[in-house]
């Protein structure tokens, strides 16, 4: 099966029973109709439309190892630096429809499980492992374009280094049982982006795991009995894409995941019941830094975007000439440019790894990573203070067709745009910035791999420091030697 369009990806999520929970009720119907997600539904159904387009297919695909079909490039395995890059392009396409917005597009989970089965062999001859049914599962997520959410952060309950829970119920999901035909599952998960928006919902381990029953690697069908989506408030508060240009179109859900006995037979269970594997697989496999590469592509765009966005505020009320002004234009310019240049170095270093990926260099994209979460809040904060006032002076396109509609035009006007169109441009800074939806793009980014205190201490562990030191040493050595042989010689 070739490449999924924006129709087959609807009426495949249509077409699931899924329990989803908003606003304490149980979604009936279809969900690509609902308010809280036809907005993200129908703006990754662009995606996939966009992967067929005759001038894009062959970036956004290649052929099938198995059936020669187009398939989505999301999902190649990278041999050589070519097809690394063509990964990176293929992201920063769907990035740039999106702006970078859409933390959860295909790409990510893709990218994800790809990562996993090509790191297959570090589960061969280990306990409860089964590495075959890994391989043979992305093959068919591969030639299917099947759509992904995940989970692996257990509820904020009690977040001490070495806590193991007690409870008489399960809190954190965990194996509760175990049958001829597979496991079953009970307890929470957080945090499923796009939760109900997707055919599968995968769950992994991520580490710091004490209790065999809470280590395990599983897929389960997101309409799976007893698996229930409990949604937040939506941040979509209108489809007027004049009102909400981003939250109208690209706000992704976020779930709690409860499962309530929730049955996995064995060809989707991947390890299970085993703490080594539980805490090195994510570690020790391609995960890091495939994942990595894609996030920090759609971030390079999101800045893009950002700085774009800055740009046009400043040439609507003519501001650049004020160096204040420049100086904080310089600050997003630099962030930018700092992230490229790591992702370009990541993949100018990128190196063949034990499983024959082009992995690119790990410490360029943990250093993107660390620093995006300080670079991207201020980008945010600067557009406000560029913006200033202008942030709540914004119109709805209601007010625009009403009788106060020649007010709007002669005091909303610009030096370079008309009142609709300078309202357009400050409604799109607010949405990015200031509402629900903006600060909650805020929040998903400072914390997108985890707390970045733990982040720069993974950084800082890994990094190969140790040729800086002989520098150093050397330097030293070279500098008293210098200093006694100055003084013999006198």
């Amino acid at each position: 099966m070739p490449a999924i369009s924006g129709d087959d990806y609807i009426k495949r999520i249509d077409q699931l029973n899924t329990e989803i929970w908003y606003n304490g009720g149980k979604i009936n119907g279809r969900i690509s109709q609902h308010p809280a997600f036809k907005g993200a539904i129908q703006s990754q159904a662009m995606l996939y439309d966009l992967q067929l387009r005759d001038d894009y297919i062959e970036e956004m695909t290649y052929h099938s190892p198995h059936t020669g079909d187009r398939i989505g490039t999301s999902y190649i395995q990278p041999r050589t630096i070519q097809e690394l890059k063509k990964r990176s392009r293929m992201i920063q396409i769907w990035a740039k429809i999106h702006g970078g917005m859409m933390g959860r597009s295909p790409d990510y989970m893709n990218t994800v499980l790809m990562a996993f089965a090509s790191s297959a062999r570090l589960l061969e001859g280990k306990a409860n492992c089964f590495p075959k049914r890994l391989v043979q599962f992305y093959e068919r997520a591969r030639e299917e374009d099947m759509s992904f959410t995940h989970t692996f952060i257990n509820p904020q309950f009690n977040r001490s280094k070495y806590y193991i829970e007690d409870s008489e119920e399960p809190i954190a999901a965990k194996i509760v049982d175990e049958t001829e035909a597979g496991l079953i599952i009970k307890g929470a998960r957080l945090l499923a982006t796009q939760g109900g928006m997707t055919d599968e919902l995968l769950v992994f381990s991520a580490g710091r795991i004490f209790e065999e029953d809470n280590a395990y690697f599983l897929s389960v069908p997101s309409d799976a009995n007893g698996l229930k989506f409990i949604c937040r408030e939506s941040f979509c508060k209108g489809d007027s894409s004049f009102n909400y240009p981003l939250s109208s179109r690209f706000e992704e859900m976020d779930t709690m995941i409860v499962f309530d006995n929730v049955f996995i037979p064995w060809e989707r269970v991947f390890f299970y019941k085993n703490i080594e594997v539980g805490n090195r697989f994510q570690r020790e496999s391609a995960f890091l830094p495939f994942s990595l590469h894609q996030v920090i592509n759609r971030q390079v765009v999101k800045l893009e975007f950002v700085l774009g966005i800055a740009e046009e505020i400043i040439e609507s009320i003519h501001t650049g000439t004020y160096e204040n002004v420049q100086e904080k234009m310089a600050e997003i310019i630099v962030g930018l440019e700092t992230i490229k240049a790591l992702l370009i170095k990541s993949e100018v270093n990128a190196t063949l790894d034990e499983f024959g990926l082009m992995r690119p260099e790990l410490a360029s994209l943990q250093a993107a990573s660390s620093a995006f979460p300080k670079i991207y809040p201020r980008a945010v904060e600067i557009i406000q203070l560029l913006a200033a006032s202008g942030l709540m002076t914004i119109p709805t396109e209601e007010d625009f067709n009403s009788s106060i509609r020649m007010d709007l035009d002669q005091y909303l006007q610009s030096a370079t745009k008309d009142a609709v169109e300078r309202v357009k441009l400050f409604r799109l800074a607010w949405d990015l910035t200031m509402s629900p939806f903006g600060s909650r793009q805020t929040q998903y980014e400072r914390f997108f791999f985890g707390v970045p205190n733990v982040l720069a201490s993974e950084l800082y562990h890994g990094y190969n420091k140790k040729k800086y030191q002989e520098f150093i040493k050397a330097f030293i050595d070279q500098t008293f030697t210098s200093e006694n042989e100055s003084k013999s010689s006198r």
